[in-house]
C-alpha cells in the first residue's frame, strides 16, 4: 500500500514545482520629506514570501536613485551610444551635487538582526547570514535616506514644465526572482520587473503640497477636504506637514507626485471606478485636461471590451515625469498637449495597465510584449474614438496600423535591426530598441490576427489576459494562448519573427494564362520568413475571389474572415522557393493578383505584392 502512495506524492510535488511560482512582497514604507533640501528620510518593513522550490542565500535590492550621478552606468551608456535620448543625453554628467540623485542606505535588518551590505551604484547586494528557505515567509527592515535628483529621466523634482516631484523608482525595491533567478540589471534608463505584493505608504510633506499616487487614499479628510468626492476639487491650507496615507494590493511598484499647482478632478467612470486627472491649473492646458476625463471614460469601456476587464478601483492620471510613463494605478504625462495629443498618451500609459501592471511580463527581456502590445491597442482604441468623432480633425482608418508597418519595414531596411529577444538594456541603438519594442512588437499582434483569423485573434487576446495576469508571461505563454483558441500549431511563428531578424518578402513572380485551360500562378518567396498567404484574385468582371496557401507548419487553416468567395489551396513549404497555383477561367479573366491586400503581413516590398493584367 506505501508504494502507491509515496508515487502519487511524488507526482504531486512534480506537478507543485512544474506549476509557475510568483514571489510576494508586502510593503510598509515610510517618507518623512524635507523639500527645502529635496531630500527624505525613509524606512521600510518589507515581508517577502519565497515561493519558488530554491533556498535564498543572498537578495538584491534596486537604487534607482544612484544612476542620477556623474560616471555611473546611465550616464556613461547615455553618452556613448550613437543616438542618445534628447531627454539625457550629457545632462547627468553635468548635475551639480545638490541636483544629483542618491540612495543611501543607513541600516538593514533580517529577522531583527543587522546584515552587512555592499551598495554597486543602482544595486544592494545582501548576503544572508540566515537563508530563506522554500515556503517560507522572512521580515526585512530598512533605514535610508535619498536625495530626489533633478528631473533628468522620468523622475526626478523640477521637471520642465515646473512639476515639484516625480517620485518614480524613489524607494529601495527588491529585486525580483523567478524561474531564471535573480534580475539585478543596473539601472540605464530602459525597463523595469518588479515582485508582485501590497503597498502601504506613508507620506509626510509640507500642507501645500498636493500629492498624487498611484493608489488609494486612506485618510482623505485629514489632507484635505474634496479627494474622495468625484468631480471636486481638493484645496489645502498651508502651513507644516500633512501626512498622505495611500494602500494598494497586488501590483509591483509605488508612485507619486506632489506639487503647490496641482488641481484634482475625478469621476465615475461606467466600469465603476474611480478616474482621478491632476495637473497644474492656469498654464494653459486646463481645455484639454478638462475634456479628458468624458474621453477617458469612453476610452476605457473599449479597452475593457478588447482587451479584458481593469482589475482595479482607481486609476490617476497626473502630470509630471518628462513624456509618458506608466505605473501601477497611475500614469506621469506631460502636460502641455493639445487634445489629440493628451488622449493619445493618456491611452497608450493606462493600456500599460494590462501589459504591464497586470500581466506583468520581464520587459527587460522581452519588452515587445509590454510597449508593443500595448502600441497595437492604442491604435485600436484611438481609430474607435476617431471613428466616434471624439478626437477633432482625426478620422477613422480601415488599418490603423499601417504606421507601424512602414516603421518596420524602415527597421528592417535599416540594417541595425536587432532580435526581439535582445535585453532592452543591450540594444545598440535606441533607434532600434524603440522600433523593435514598439513597432515589431506591435506587428506581432496584427500578423497573428492575419495567422490566426479574426475571430481566434480576439479570443486568443481576451484568453491572454484572463489566463496569465500577474503571471509574468512570456513569449511561450502568450503564443500559447492564440493556439489554444485558433487549434493551429504557431512556434514557427515566434521563432522566426521574435528569435531572428528575417524578414517576409513575397512576390508575384508570374501570371500565365496564354495558350492554357487555367491560369498558372507563381508566387515567389523572397524573405526568409515564410508565412500563409491570402492572394485575392479580381477578374476583369469586377468579382473576387480569395485563394488561401496555408503554411504547412501551421497543420491547419484560418476560417474564412469575409463574404468573398475563397478557394483553400494544399499547404506551402517553407523550404520551397515558388510556390505555384491554378485560377480556373469559369468563364472569367483575371485581372489582378494580390498579396494580401488587407496589409496585415509586413511584407519588406509591396510592390511585388500585386501583378495587373497589360492593357
Amino acid at each position: 500500500m506505501r508504494k502507491p502512495l509515496l508515487f502519487s506524492l511524488l507526482c504531486l510535488s512534480l506537478v507543485s514545482h512544474a506549476q509557475r511560482w510568483q514571489q510576494h512582497v508586502d510593503y510598509q514604507i515610510n517618507a518623512d520629506m524635507d523639500a527645502a533640501k529635496h531630500q527624505y528620510h525613509g524606512t521600510l518593513r518589507l515581508a517577502y514570501t519565497n515561493n519558488s522550490p530554491d533556498t535564498l542565500y543572498k537578495v538584491f535590492w534596486h537604487l534607482y536613485f544612484n544612476a542620477f550621478q556623474p560616471g555611473s552606468m546611465m550616464d556613461v551608456r547615455s553618452r556613448t551610444i550613437t543616438d542618445p535620448d534628447s531627454r539625457v543625453a550629457d545632462r547627468i554628467f553635468k548635475l551639480k551635487p545638490e541636483e544629483q540623485g542618491w540612495i543611501k542606505v543607513n541600516s538593514l535588518n533580517h529577522h531583527g538582526k543587522a546584515l552587512k551590505f555592499m551598495t554597486d551604484e543602482t544595486i544592494l547586494e545582501v548576503p544572508l547570514t540566515e537563508p530563506i528557505l522554500p515556503g517560507t515567509t522572512t521580515s526585512f527592515e530598512m533605514d535610508w535616506d535619498a536625495q530626489v535628483p533633478l528631473q533628468v529621466r522620468r523622475n526626478g523634482r523640477d521637471s520642465r514644465e515646473g512639476v515639484e516631484y516625480s517620485m518614480a523608482q524613489w524607494y529601495p525595491k527588491l529585486c525580483e526572482y523567478d524561474e531564471q533567478g535573480w534580475h539585478a540589471n543596473p539601472y540605464v534608463a530602459r525597463e523595469f520587473y518588479g515582485v508582485w505584493g501590497d503597498f502601504d505608504v506613508k507620506i509626510s510633506i509640507d500642507k501645500n503640497y498636493m500629492v498624487a499616487a498611484g493608489g488609494y487614499l486612506q485618510n482623505a479628510q485629514e489632507v484635505g477636504y474634496g479627494y474622495d468626492s468625484p468631480g471636486s476639487t481638493l484645496n489645502l491650507p498651508t502651513g507644516d506637514k500633512l501626512l498622505w496615507h495611500f494602500k494598494t494590493p497586488n501590483v509591483h511598484d509605488f508612485v507619486w507626485t506632489a506639487d503647490r499647482d496641482y488641481t484634482q478632478t475625478s469621476i465615475v467612470a461606467d466600469d465603476g471606478s474611480i478616474m482621478r486627472f491632476f495637473w497644474q491649473k492656469g498654464k494653459g492646458y486646463d481645455e484639454a485636461w478638462g475634456k479628458l476625463p468624458g474621453i477617458m471614460n469612453r476610452a476605457r469601456t473599449i479597452m475593457n471590451q478588447h482587451f479584458g476587464k481593469y482589475p482595479y478601483r482607481e486609476y490617476c492620471y497626473i502630470q509630471g515625469g518628462d513624456g509618458g510613463m506608466e505605473y501601477p494605478l497611475a500614469t506621469l504625462i506631460t502636460g502641455n498637449r493639445g487634445l489629440n495629443s493628451l488622449v493619445g498618451v493618456a491611452i497608450h500609459e493606462q493600456l500599460h495597465s494590462w501589459y504591464q501592471m497586470v500581466l506583468g511580463s520581464n520587459e527587460s527581456l522581452a519588452g515587445w510584449m509590454d510597449e508593443g502590445f500595448t502600441s497595437f491597442a492604442e491604435d485600436l482604441v484611438m481609430n474607435e474614438l476617431a471613428r466616434e468623432g471624439l478626437l477633432p480633425g482625426k478620422t477613422a482608418e480601415t488599418n490603423p496600423y499601417e504606421g507601424a508597418l512602414s516603421g518596420y519595414q524602415a527597421l528592417a531596411a535599416s540594417g541595425i535591426e536587432e532580435p526581439l529577444t535582445t535585453h532592452a538594456d543591450h540594444f545598440n541603438t535606441n533607434y532600434a530598441y524603440s522600433l523593435a519594442s514598439y513597432v515589431k512588437g506591435a506587428v506581432y499582434l496584427l500578423q497573428m490576427e492575419y495567422i490566426v483569423g479574426k475571430q481566434a485573434f480576439e479570443k486568443g487576446l481576451l484568453r491572454y489576459f484572463n489566463d496569465w495576469k500577474f503571471k509574468h508571461p512570456n513569449a511561450n505563454d502568450v503564443t500559447r494562448s492564440f493556439e489554444k483558441e485558433s487549434g493551429l500549431e504557431l512556434d514557427w511563428y515566434k521563432e522566426d519573427w521574435v528569435n531572428t531578424i528575417n524578414t517576409i518578402d513575397y512576390a508575384v513572380k508570374s501570371v500565365e494564362s496564354e495558350g492554357r485551360k487555367n491560369t498558372k500562378v507563381v508566387i515567389e518567396r523572397i524573405g526568409r520568413m515564410a508565412m500563409p498567404l491570402d492572394i485575392v484574385v479580381t477578374y476583369t468582371n469586377g468579382d473576387q475571389e480569395i485563394f488561401y496557401a496555408p503554411l504547412e507548419g501551421m497543420r491547419g487553416e484560418k476560417p474564412a474572415e469575409n463574404k468573398t468567395e475563397r478557394t483553400v489551396l494544399p499547404d506551402h513549404r517553407w523550404v520551397d522557393p515558388t510556390y505555384e497555383f491554378e485560377i480556373p477561367e469559369k468563364m472569367k479573366k483575371v485581372a489582378t493578383v494580390e498579396i494580401d491586400p488587407t496589409h496585415r503581413m509586413a511584407d519588406v516590398n509591396l510592390e511585388n505584392n500585386v501583378w495587373k493584367k497589360a492593357d
